[in-house]
Parts: C-alpha cells; structure tokens; sequence
C-alpha cells in the first residue's frame, strides 16, 4: 500500500497553511463564509416529532429513545433541527473531543451546543466532509483555537480557506475515496472477524483444557456442575477451602512502602502513581497487602466486572474491598488462574450469586469443588494452553498491526485526495 503509484499534479501553490502544504495551482482557496450558511432552528416544544441523533466517530446516527444510553436532558427545547446534508460541527473542546465534524443523512435534532451548516451551492458536500474529516484527524486545526476549551470560533472558521477544486473534481475525489475507503474499510471488518474467530479459539482451547484435560480418551465422570459437565475420571474435586487460604493484611500507614496495584482485563497491574488515571482515595490505610503469586478476587458486582480475577506477579497493594488469597505449592496456581478466567468468561458462576449486587459469598466460593488433575497433569495443561495461547496471540497480534497499517494508508489516501498530493482524474 503506497502512494507512489497514483499520478501527480502539474503545478502547485502554497495554500499558505502549514499542515496542508502546497495544493494544485487551479485549485480556488475559498474562505468558509462563501462555503457554508449558519443554520440555528431550535425545536422548541416540537422535540417529539423529531429523531434524536449524536455526533460519534462512526458518524452522525439516530440514537434509541426506547433503549436510552447516556445521561439526556429533562427536555430538549434548545435542540437544533438538523436535515439531511446539513453539517454538524463541535467547535469547542475539539482536542479532547474523538469526532467533531459529521455529515447528516438524517432528518433529526442535536444539541443546541453544536454548530449546524448547511453547504452552498458549488462545493461536493461530501468532498467537503471528506476534507474535514481529514483535518479532525490529529487535530490540525488547532491553530484556530482560542481559550481553554480548545474552541475554534464561529468567525475564525469563517474566515479559514478550504483549498477547493473544480465541482467535477471535487465529485470525483469523493467518488474515488468512497470507493477506496470502502474497500479498506471490508479489509478491516474481515480481520477483525479473524481476530474474533481466533478469541474465541483460545477461549474453547482453555476450556477444554481445565476441564476436559489432554486425553481425549480418558474415561469420564460427570461434575455434577452444568457448566463444567464432564471431567476426566481420575481428576479430584478440591472444596476451595482447601486450595484457597483467604488473607486480609491491611497496610495501614505503612502504604508508602507499596506498589498499587489494580485488577485488569489484563490481569494484576501497577499503577502510575506519578502519572495517576482515575479516582484515588484520600488515604490507603485500608487497602491490603498481596504477594507474588497471590489471587485476587472481585467476589461483588461480578455480572458488571469485566475481570473478577488476577494473579499477582507482584507484591504491592490493591484496594480492601477485593478478596486476597494465597495458594499452596500443592496446586498449580497458572492452573487455577486458567480455570477461573474461563469461570470467568460469561459469568459462569452466577449460581451462587447473593443479592442484588451479584456477589459471591466467601463461604460459597470456599465450599466450590474445582476440578483438578494431579500435580504433574496440572503443569502439562498449563504448559500446552501457554503454548496454543502464544500462537493464537502472534496470529491476533499480525492482524492487528495488519489492521493499523490499513487505516494509517487510509488516513494518508484521504488527505493525499482533499489536499491534491494525488491526482484523481
């Protein structure tokens, strides 16, 4: 994927903008103000004949009044009436914010806080969106912004000239990136189903491996938990209490002397302390301490959590209201990880849910039978799902470096088009 191949222009100029650079020679610069009208039709008390639609970085869609998501207003009388072809804008927080342009296909309202355009006879509305589009990407536009918000003023915008070329060119440079664009964007979607697929492959590949074993004919036994089903013969069925020894060593006003750790997706991390994300409490005295090769449980709200379980390779602190646990070199704790992230994985053990914050008590989980095989037989599953898994995460991993090269040659495909560094007809 290169831009080498496609043809260039003539001649060029400088369009006087630094990060558009030099544009063809017939190119018109042509102040916003001759491009654009101002649109402000508030709805009023008409707000219920009207779709409600958001700005996003797939676009400007319809939002599901019957299914809401997100915080709305007590009413929507300041909303603005937006018609197909119109153009939306978010002038104000534009750094922070991941989209702010979009191209309506729908007949709705927004937010009053956005600014809605109508383009004028003589430019391509979608030439134009593709070359806004091109500018949100990286946030070139900041040299426009005025405050603290990062806001790009009404009459700052007006003023900016659009490097714009003959209607027929510009129809064709739209056609040509729909095309393209469309292209990439079947490119992205299938690998991102392979991606999927190969989840879900390792997902199957654990567990069938902590619950199943590596003998296919091994004789049999059921669990007597549905979830689980059959298990080999041979396998015991540990009560937790005797895998699980539960720990509760506050640090108290010795948390300097820690690392703070958290519960991820992507198992027990550090956290930045010196570049802090998030809320912190005023104190830690409560937090607890874990060790290397300690378990960490979410026992409460374990529907709504996305990872109820982790395995320290560290020793630091994590908040009080999780559930520590040390392991006996009896069980292999990789063992034990494996079988709880697949435990894990669609909420399994919603049977012994409690009250409505979906927790499991410590007596339940601690009277739970996990299966497990010998020792030797542990190490062995252990080592083969480390294997597997390291394949299926090279093949995810290729495809998702395939993946951002196919976006970056598409962000560079756009902006090569709107700005003229390729020639399309």
């Amino acid at each position: 994927m290169s831009l080498t191949s496609f043809e260039k222009h003539d001649s060029y100029k400088d369009s006087g903008v630094g990060w558009i650079g030099e544009v063809p020679q017939h190119w018109e610069l042509r102040a916003n103000k001759h491009l654009f009208q101002l649109e402000k039709r508030t709805v009023g008390k008409r707000s219920s004949e009207f779709d409600l639609l958001s700005l996003t970085l797939r676009g400007l869609i319809k939002r599901d009044m019957e299914n809401p998501e997100g915080k709305f207003p007590a009413e929507f009388d300041t909303y603005q009436e937006v018609l197909p072809g119109d153009f939306v804008f978010c002038l104000f927080d534009v750094e922070e914010t991941p989209r702010t342009v979009g191209l309506s296909s729908f007949s709705g309202m927004i937010t009053g806080a956005y600014t809605v355009y109508r383009p004028l006879v003589g430019s391509d509305p979608k030439f134009l969106y593709y070359f806004y589009l091109n500018a949100d990407t990286d946030k070139k536009m900041r040299g426009l912004y005025k405050g603290l918000r990062n806001t790009i003023p009404k009459d700052a915008f007006a003023s900016f000239k659009t490097p714009l070329p003959p209607l027929a060119e510009q129809r064709a440079i739209a056609s040509f990136l729909d095309e393209k664009c469309e292209k990439i964007d079947e490119a992205v979607r299938i690998k991102e189903a392979q991606i999927a697929r190969l989840r879900e492959r390792r997902q199957i590949l654990i567990q069938e491996a902590v619950t199943r074993g590596l003998n296919p004919d091994a004789p049999m036994k059921d669990s007597g938990i549905d979830w689980i089903g059959q298990i080999p013969a041979h396998w015991d069925q540990v009560h937790n209490k005797r895998i699980f020894t539960l720990k509760k060593d506050t640090v108290g006003k010795r948390s300097g002397d820690y690392d703070l750790l958290s519960l991820t997706l992507r198992g027990i991390i550090k956290r930045d302390m010196e570049n802090p994300e998030g809320k912190f409490p005023a104190d830690f005295d409560t937090y607890q301490e874990v060790c290397e090769g300690d378990f960490v449980f979410c026992h409460f709200d374990v529907e709504e959590t996305p990872r109820t379980v982790g395995l320290s390779d560290f020793f630091g602190m994590i908040t009080g209201a999780y559930t520590v646990y040390s392991v006996t070199e009896a069980f292999n704790r990789r063992f034990l990880l494996h079988f709880y992230i697949f435990a894990d994985t669609g909420k399994k053990m919603r049977g012994l849910y409690k009250g409505l914050r979906n927790t499991i008590p410590k007596d339940a989980f601690a009277t739970f039978k996990t299966p497990m095989p010998p020792i030797a037989e542990q190490q062995r599953i252990v080592e083969h799902i480390d294997t597997q898994s390291k394949k299926i995460e090279d093949a995810i991993i290729l495809k998702q470096n395939q993946i951002t090269a196919l976006k970056e040659y598409k962000t560079s495909l756009i902006n090569a088009a709107v700005t003229g560094k390729i020639k399309v007809i």
